[in-house]
């Protein structure tokens, strides 16, 4: 396992860190054919959020036709493309990503080899339409010969004690030891205000998620690519596991923001949600938050925000008490 000293802003076979600040566009034409093995990203999806300019649909996949033809190029032909997306909006309609970008990757000759569903629990909620709490991760790859490691992604299987009842294997454990494939539907939770990786950046991947990704498809000394890196996880996730990592930001907050949590994790210091960790449930946990009050006979009226129902000790302040 190596560790990296440095993080640098030009692209280098020879770096372990490369954080260039400026368009993708730039640093991908600076990366050699053939070099990348893993491309894993979440660009814009085109909204008008702070770290973007919304343009009309035909144009934003214009602009992501130009960076998806530069990444095809510098992939290993063994490597492997991830782009995580979610929804464009349109006047309240939605129009889900994945499904037009598509005809790019298949244009290029790309294979897909799964539509991931990453969900999540919390979220933005609705009033005319269901609220939505998932985005997919589309995967591509170069060729049919691709890396793909199943055993460092295994989960626990959910019957391990599960034995076959006929055949030749009669009595014997049926379970893989190692734990069960994932599957296409992964549940993992989102980066909101009391996630341990909370930052200020409104869209934040969760280092998990890439993590399962580096992990599956490629291997220790590859290099993982990030065109939109915003604050580092694809690096970060890199990282951790003896991969090179390299992206491209253009928001300076955000630059500042991925070479501080670079740092940190060469440093050991950054706090991660640990892979594998089952997600929080309330129920399970005794938060009394789960109960409703207006089950209760005793209930009256709704407390406004800040104001402490009669007779509730938990949530009056120190000063209260």
């Amino acid at each position: 396992m190596f560790e990296p000293h440095r993080i640098v802003e030009e692209f280098s076979p020879s770096e372990h860190a490369v954080i260039y600040p400026g368009d993708c566009l730039n640093l991908l034409r600076v990366i050699p054919d053939n070099s990348i093995q893993l491309v894993v990203t979440s660009p814009p999806y085109n909204l008008g959020k702070e770290y973007e300019k919304k343009l009309d649909l035909d144009s934003y996949l214009a602009q992501q036709a130009l960076v998806i033809q530069e990444v095809v190029r510098t992939l290993k032909p063994q490597g492997s493309i991830c782009w995580q997306v979610g929804n464009y909006v349109n006047n309240g309609a939605i129009i889900p990503l994945d499904t037009v970008l598509y005809p790019i990757f298949n244009h290029l000759g790309l294979q897909m080899r799964n539509r991931i569903i990453w969900h999540f629990e919390h979220g933005l909620h609705c009033s005319n339409r269901f609220s939505g709490r998932y985005e997919t991760i589309v995967w591509f790859t170069k060729t049919k010969d691709y890396v793909f490691n199943l055993d460092p992604v295994r989960v626990p299987q959910k019957y391990p004690g599960k034995k076959h009842f006929k055949g030749p294997k009669a009595g014997q454990y049926s379970s893989n030891p190692l734990g069960k494939n994932p599957g296409d539907l992964w549940i993992i939770p989102n980066v909101k205000s009391n996630h341990v990786e909370k930052t200020e950046h409104p869209c934040q991947f969760p280092v998990e998620l890439v993590e399962r990704l580096v992990l599956s498809m490629s291997n220790e000394g590859d290099w993982v690519l990030d065109p939109f890196l915003g604050t580092g996880t694809s690096i970060i996730a890199a990282l951790k596991h003896s991969r090179r990592g390299a992206g491209a930001e253009l928001h300076p907050d955000y630059i500042e923001l991925a070479r501080t949590r670079v740092q940190q994790e060469i440093a050991g210091t950054l706090r991660t949600r640990p892979m594998g960790r089952p997600v929080y449930d309330p129920n399970e946990a005794g938060n009394k938050l789960t109960a409703a009050p207006w089950h209760n006979p005793t209930y009256q009226a709704q407390p406004r925000l800040l104001e402490v129902a009669e007779g509730d000790e938990e949530y009056k302040t120190h000063e209260d008490r």
